[in-house]
């Protein structure tokens, strides 16, 4: 999901793990946390040094807030997408039954090529999209919406000091952008930015703006014009 980010940025080090439990990195036991320890593991690893930018989109947004949390210097610049830190306790008491409900539409090509679409998924991802939607397990899929639906902004969060940009399509649900409030009211060093004409997934849904944004964000320039600045 990050090819066109890999591609722009091939003057960069990139490193773009698996969580735990999806695409190739197969796990029975997921949490945020354990994903949190995983990648910061990684970084410390990788960096030896080097100035470190981390972005992290949906659930990998929510670990990336962990990873702050946990380890608030080793982050320079970081990116934080669409991260739901509103959590909703009556939704997350329908997880379970729900998807036991409806595990089988997972392995539905018309209904992954309609779930494809509202996740901004073309046509040259889809059969990959398809192949680990399909492939994973129901209760592992249960545990991850649950830690999803679950997440609150970590204790230590307000002491990162890195250069956070928080943000939001304009067309997601009103608690993902009440999610982005709270998490610019939680830290000093951080600024938040409404995207417009855009859902759940603006890295994928525009590609060249959200590459225009990386870049002016890690190199301390103006943001690009159109987007509704939070603070």
């Amino acid at each position: 999901m990050w090819a066109k980010q890999i591609e722009y940025f091939n003057n960069y080090h990139c490193l773009v793990p698996d969580l735990p439990g999806h695409g190739k990195s197969p796990c029975t036991d997921f949490s945020i946390q354990n994903c949190a320890e995983e990648i910061l593991n990684l970084i410390l690893t990788k960096a030896q040094g080097k100035k470190v930018i981390l972005i992290g989109f949906s659930l990998g947004a929510q670990v990336a807030m962990k990873i702050l949390s946990m380890n608030p210097d080793v982050v320079d610049y970081s990116i934080i997408n669409s991260a739901l830190v509103r959590p909703a306790p009556f939704v997350n008491k329908m997880i379970q039954p729900a998807i036991r409900l409806t595990y089988g539409l997972t392995k539905n090509r018309t209904f992954s090529k309609l779930q494809a679409k509202q996740l901004y998924i073309g046509e040259e991802m889809f059969e990959t999209y398809y192949k680990e939607t399909s492939n994973m397990d129901m209760n592992l899929l249960i545990q991850i919406l649950e830690e999803n639906m679950s997440f609150r902004i970590p204790t230590d969060f307000s002491k990162s000091t890195s250069k956070i940009l928080i943000t939001v399509g304009e067309k997601e649900k009103k608690m993902m952008r009440k999610s982005l409030l709270d998490i610019v009211d939680n830290t000093i060093h951080c600024k938040g930015v409404i995207i417009p004409n855009v859902g759940h997934g603006v890295s994928l849904a525009q590609p060249e703006l959200f590459n225009k944004l990386v870049e002016v964000w890690i190199h301390d320039r103006e943001l690009p014009y159109g987007l509704t600045l939070v603070r």
